[in-house]
């Protein structure tokens, strides 16, 4: 059975730092054959695409949303079948319920933007809380 699992959330003061990590068993995260997207949703508002990475054929895409930018970073981890979301500085804005998700390769993340509906692997979320 193909599962994610997010962890490292919790409740941080604006300015501090996350890390967010993301546990695939089931199936190896490989970029060359998934893309990753990390998504959010605050409280009352829809599920926001925040970032992703894929490895197409012969070109790699990242992407972030611009409220995001300069603070937070997804990576792959070597030797770990997992990703991480690193958020810096963060603010109370960012307070959600952060997933990660998966896609086939050549889906879900493209060079400017991200499509939700394309990613059909999704964690159970983790929340993330910004306040003082």
């Amino acid at each position: 059975q193909e599962q994610l699992v997010e962890s490292g959330g919790g409740l941080v003061q604006p300015g501090g730092s996350l890390r967010l990590s993301c546990l695939a068993s089931g199936f190896t995260l490989d970029l060359d054959y998934y893309a990753i997207g990390w998504f959010r949703q605050a409280p009352g508002k829809g599920r926001e695409g925040v970032a992703c990475m894929s490895v197409g054929v012969g070109k790699g895409y990242s992407y972030y949303v611009d409220s995001v930018k300069g603070r937070f970073t997804a990576s792959r981890e070597k030797g770990e079948n997992r990703v991480s979301l690193k958020m810096d500085n963060l603010k109370s804005e960012d307070t959600a319920v952060y997933y990660c998700a998966a896609a086939d390769a050549g889906y879900g993340c493209y060079e400017g933007r991200i499509s939700r509906g394309e990613f059909d692997r999704w964690g159970q979320g983790t929340q993330v809380t910004v306040a003082s």
